[in-house]
């Protein structure tokens, strides 16, 4: 799915008919659901029931999604959210060591998402129709895509919390400082095309990662 990439990138920036749509929509839901389904399995794996509490323990998108969030990716292709799962880090038996687990799952979630829809297209490439081929082509970059994105080290992206696991408490305390400020940083990012041009070689390199593994069986 190498030469994806660039097709898609086009298609994301140019293409906002109702056919995009409707190619885009079953990747999007796909990857909000597996990366905060993976947030609440992770956190309840480490001693944590919050997210069950909630009812967020589920694979049901629509437990996961935040309807404002949700429209703005639609429209927009660029920018979007779906609702936070409900953590209690009290509740791990090692409070670091847990949400620095719960952050991984999200973004290893969708990538490894993405190795399987790449899996299943190799595999079922010839007997598959057009439609199919464009959908599950679009869900691998979306997957690739909002897995890097989220490893981005600006709050409250999984990246940031990531990163704390790692701080002391002085470098914590002047990142959270200064938090305030990061979804205006991220929205001047985002739409001044800073962002593609940081996470495509990111995307490139997992692409060339996931087809080459995939190479090796298939």
């Amino acid at each position: 799915m190498t030469d994806l990439l660039s097709k898609f990138l086009y298609y994301l920036n140019l293409n906002f008919g109702i056919s995009s749509l409707l190619y885009s929509l079953p990747g999007i839901i796909l990857a909000l659901t597996i990366h905060e389904y993976s947030h609440a399995l992770a956190a309840y794996a480490m001693g944590d029931n919050t997210a069950k509490q909630y009812g967020r323990l589920t694979l049901n998108p629509i437990a996961h999604m935040d309807p404002l969030g949700f429209i703005c990716l639609i429209v927009t292709r660029r920018f979007g959210w779906a609702k936070p799962v409900p953590v209690n880090d009290m509740n791990f038996r090692n409070r670091r060591k847990g949400m620095l687990l719960v952050s991984l799952a999200g973004p290893m979630s969708n990538f490894i998402t993405a190795m399987l829809i790449a899996a299943v297209y190799a595999i079922f490439y010839k007997s598959m129709g057009e439609v199919t081929r464009g959908i599950l082509q679009i869900a691998y970059i979306i997957n690739l895509s909002i897995g890097a994105f989220n490893l981005l080290p600006i709050p409250p992206l999984d990246g940031s919390k990531i990163l704390d696991a790692f701080l002391n408490d002085r470098q914590r305390f002047f990142i959270r400082r200064y938090a305030m400020y990061s979804n205006m940083l991220m929205l001047i990012l985002i739409f001044s095309g800073i962002i593609g041009r940081v996470l495509g070689p990111v995307i490139m390199v997992m692409d060339w990662f996931i087809n080459s593994a995939i190479g090796l069986f298939i």
